[in-house]
């Protein structure tokens, strides 16, 4: 009688130490990359949830997608692990409002299976500014807007030709190489994972080539996607009974009364996900660049000196991160090196006209990415163009001038200083003079009368060296 109510005691705790997660058979993982770009943290993050929902034996693993897009290669680390994961990996374009832009197709296309919430768009896939034209075209473009943000003066239409005369026969444009290398290899890209997994090729095809973008009603209709829901638990609904294809096996998934389990980012992840922002790294370079200006015009104080340092750091591991080019990096840092020679070399104004472009071109430069997204803003790179100039040449000149300034303290304020002779001051002969209330000792290379005003010519020691001050 005893053991049996032991072991109902035993039963009982068992129980209520067990989670509802463990009592339920099937379990799902839910990861989610709410409005942010596809980077290596991202990317990391998305495979190291693959991998732990295949260690924890999960039904399988739902990333939640809403993003405008992201780098070439980290898409393509994500993409290489989905198409060979042992679990399925759902793809779900949620909540209301999201999108799957640019890398988001590749990875959508690339799930097992895909769907979306309602209120949601798929498309926009066409590798902007990867090379030859199309990243001509992108810096032409930011340079006009430039110019525009300076002036809003319309621009003149240009003259109509004769119609009488035959218009002349424009020059073939040189073939672009590089971005049709690249254009076809993206688009091969797509169609091979659409292919393998059975859907809308031709769609997928128009959206690299033409930017094609679709509502989820369009994508469920044209075979972009496999689901529309409304929310997570319509989702495992829907999912619950669908044949899911991994390596050599179908998987019939089971997610009707399974367990949700949210992955989240860890600290690192997210922190090292905000410096992966292009943005983000812009303003920590430039900050850190405010604060070692800061600590060498104002040496001594050592806090913005600190602060500089770690902001640069940051900066530079930012760089590591995204896809960085360095001669843009080098103009930036020639842009700040002539806006504090302006200070102290006479230009007229040349050298911080040529801070302004150097610096300008730099930052349109610095980060070669085929998402604009990953690019810093061009409205940022102005403000902080300008600010970066007018903060600059305000500390440098401040600096400039307290050197210049005459000094009023200690020996050195004694030069210049007038008083009078206390007694007869010649070659021969050391005097006294007072000076500031005080009595000095002095010499003289001219005879200097008791009582006649003097001006100090220097100090050597606790003895002044004296001139007679001239009248007036």
């Amino acid at each position: 009688m005893y053991s049996k109510i032991l072991l109902i005691f035993v039963c009982v705790s068992a129980l209520l130490f067990i989670s509802p997660a463990d009592i339920c058979a099937e379990t799902v993982h839910i990861i989610k990359i709410n409005d942010a770009t596809i980077n290596p943290i991202t990317a990391g993050y998305i495979i190291d949830a693959i991998d732990n929902a295949y260690q924890d034996n999960a039904e399988c693993l739902i990333l939640e997608l809403d993003t405008p897009g992201g780098l070439l290669t980290s898409t393509r680390s994500i993409v290489k692990k989905i198409m060979s994961a042992k679990i399925p990996v759902v793809v779900y374009i949620y909540p209301s409002g999201s999108r799957a832009g640019s890398a988001g197709v590749f990875i959508t296309y690339a799930s097992h299976i895909a769907a979306m919430a309602p209120s949601t768009n798929i498309g926009a896939a066409h590798p902007v500014a990867m090379g030859g034209k199309d990243k001509d075209k992108s810096i032409g473009e930011a340079i006009r807007e430039l110019k525009d943000s300076f002036s809003n003066k319309p621009e003149k239409p240009e003259p109509e030709e004769p119609k009488l005369e035959k218009p002349k026969p424009k020059k073939p444009e040189a073939p672009n190489i590089m971005g049709d290398k690249i254009l076809h290899d993206t688009v091969a890209f797509i169609k091979a994972l659409a292919q393998e997994r059975n859907r809308n090729i031709e769609w997928a095809e128009k959206s690299v080539t033409e930017s094609a973008s679709i509502t989820e009603e369009e994508a469920l209709k044209n075979n972009v996607i496999e689901i529309i829901a409304k929310d997570e638990r319509e989702l495992l609904n829907k999912l619950d009974g669908r044949e899911v294809k991994i390596g050599d096996k179908i998987k019939v998934l089971n997610t009707k009364n399974a367990a949700l389990k949210y992955i989240d980012m860890d600290v690192r992840q997210r922190f090292l996900d905000i410096l992966a922002n292009p943005n983000i790294a812009y303003i920590l370079m430039i900050l850190g660049f405010y604060g070692l200006l800061y600590e060498i015009t104002h040496p001594g104080i050592g806090v913005p000196g600190i602060a500089g340092v770690i902001c640069i750091i940051l900066a530079f591991f930012s760089m590591q991160i995204l896809p960085t080019n360095y001669a843009g990096l080098a103009l930036i840092i020639l842009g700040m090196i002539l806006f504090v020679a302006e200070v102290k070399v006479p230009g007229f104004g040349l050298l911080t006209l040529g801070g302004l472009v150097s610096m300008i071109l730099g930052s349109l430069l610095l980060f070669e990415s085929s998402d604009q997204i990953m690019r810093v803003s061009l409205n940022l790179i102005i403000s902080f163009t300008l600010a970066t100039a007018g903060i600059t040449i305000v500390l440098v000149r401040a600096v400039v001038v307290s050197h210049k300034r005459k000094v009023v303290s200690g020996k050195e304020g004694l030069i210049g200083e007038i008083g009078h002779a206390q007694t007869l001051i010649s070659r021969d002969k050391d005097g006294k003079v007072f000076i500031h209330g005080e009595i000095w000792d002095a010499l003289s290379k001219e005879e200097v009368k008791e009582g006649e005003k003097i001006e100090v010519v220097k100090v050597d020691g606790m003895v002044l060296e004296v001139k007679k001050r001239e009248r007036g």
